[in-house]
C-alpha cells in the first residue's frame, strides 16, 4: 500500500439528501454524487437507440457524451461532471 499521498480514500459517508428535477419529476440524490449517478439510480434512460432501447453513460468521466442533457438551461451538459445540488433542473425530452 502506498502512503505517498497519490491515492486518497473516497468519502465514506453519503452527503445530505437533495432533490433534483428530471423532466419535471423529482429525483432524490445525495450532495456530492453526480447528476448522472442520481439519474442512473432512479432508472432514467439517457438516450435511446434506433429501436428505442435505453442507453446509459459509458465512461462517467465526460468523454462519451451519452449522459448529455440540458441542466439549468445549458444544453449538452455532461451530467456525469455535474455535482447534484438542491433544485437543479434537468431536461431530457422523452428520455425518462
Amino acid at each position: 500500500m502506498t502512503t505517498d499521498g497519490s491515492w486518497r480514500r473516497t468519502a465514506q459517508e453519503r452527503g445530505d439528501a437533495v432533490t433534483i428535477a428530471v423532466d419535471g419529476e423529482p429525483v432524490r440524490a445525495c450532495r456530492g454524487e453526480t447528476v448522472a449517478a442520481a439519474m442512473l439510480a432512479a432508472g432514467a434512460a439517457f438516450e435511446r437507440d434506433r429501436i428505442g432501447a435505453p442507453r446509459a453513460p459509458l465512461c462517467n468521466m465526460g468523454t462519451c457524451f451519452e449522459c448529455a442533457a440540458t441542466v439549468d438551461g445549458r444544453p449538452l451538459t455532461r451530467t456525469c461532471l455535474v455535482p447534484a445540488r438542491e433544485g437543479l433542473i434537468i431536461e431530457t425530452p422523452g428520455r425518462l
